[in-house]
């Protein structure tokens, strides 16, 4: 198989907007941020350097689709430039094996919150008192830690207590929740994804954190709604997975995905939930904020925390 490689450089305060546009039209929502950093004299850790442009990029399957992809995001860059800085989109095929680990380069330890550390599995760390280390190889799988959905997710995670807990991470990805919530003390997790290459990637990196008997990954959903609520139109294709529908369930849900997921799946989210049990939700650009805060209403979830991070809201919201 082949690939391309789109990137572009933008202004700092565009790289939210630039993100959520590549992640649109990206294969599998991935998208890498090269920015700027001021290295730390303490340690393999860096600060951000939000004075320089940064270089955003995705990746495409270079099939019949990807031109008409590409217009799209070139449209969308367009759009963006009329109000922030925005270079020269380009475009560079690669081969398989060059796809795979390119984007490592970009990849650096770096904190989230105040307890965790994710590390690129092929990097070093010496961990301080009371860091939660997270070993991460995530490949091709969405969830480096690095976009803002996911940081708020692990931001909100560290104000819960994850004791014994039942956790479901719905559209794991990596599965850098599931193993958060593993290493704050969560007993069981339920791991799932429609992608088979995110089972895969969660399994790996639950081993590579020690904590391969608390987390079972599979591809699945969560309700009774058709699985191309995950994609956003009829007819998308998503394998065969399964759909579970729990009830009173788990103490705690994870879900960074889609708003119009969030909407659709709002009283699924409800009914699995151990009653006083809590649903942490990211992903949600500003604009959608409202629809989704007006479904788990609807749904009988009590909203007890709200934190945004540049155009993304992520909810903390508690089952009655």
């Amino acid at each position: 198989m082949h690939w391309l490689e789109l990137s572009v450089v933008v202004d700092y305060e565009a790289v939210e907007s630039v993100s959520a546009l590549f992640a649109t039209h990206g294969y599998n929502g991935g998208v890498a941020v090269e920015e700027a950093f001021i290295s730390s004299p303490d340690g393999p850790e860096y600060n951000i350097d939000t004075t320089r442009p940064a270089t955003v990029r995705t990746y495409l399957v270079d099939d019949a689709s990807a031109a008409e992809k590409q217009r799209e995001i070139e449209r969308g860059l367009w759009l963006l430039g009329m109000m922030r800085p925005v270079g020269e989109l380009l475009v560079r095929p690669l081969a398989e094996e060059d796809w795979a680990n390119n984007w490592k380069q970009y990849y650096q330890t770096h904190r989230i919150g105040q307890r965790f550390v994710v590390v690129p599995s092929w990097q070093e760390y010496a961990p301080a008192t009371n860091d939660v280390v997270l070993h991460l190889d995530p490949g091709m799988a969405f969830g480096t830690g690095l976009h803002p959905t996911t940081q708020l997710c692990l931001e909100l995670m560290e104000t819960i207590d994850f004791t014994s807990s039942v956790v479901l991470d719905l559209g794991c990805g990596s599965g850098i929740l599931a193993v958060g919530a593993a290493l704050l003390g969560a007993q069981r997790i339920l791991a799932l994804d429609t992608d088979p290459i995110a089972v895969e990637a969660t399994k790996s990196n639950a081993n590579l954190n020690g904590v391969a008997s608390t987390i079972v990954a599979a591809e699945g959903s969560l309700g009774a709604a058709p699985l191309e609520h995950w994609l956003g139109w009829e007819g998308a294709a998503v394998g065969d997975p399964q759909t579970y529908q729990p009830a009173n369930e788990f103490d705690v849900v994870l879900a960074n995905i889609l708003a119009n997921v969030h909407v659709v799946l709002g009283a699924d989210y409800h009914t699995a939930l151990k009653p006083g049990g809590l649903l942490v939700t990211s992903g949600i650009i500003n604009d959608r904020e409202g629809d989704v805060a007006a479904a788990f209403a609807e749904a009988g979830l009590e909203q007890v925390e709200r934190k945004e991070q540049g155009d993304w809201i992520a909810f903390i919201h508690r089952k009655k």
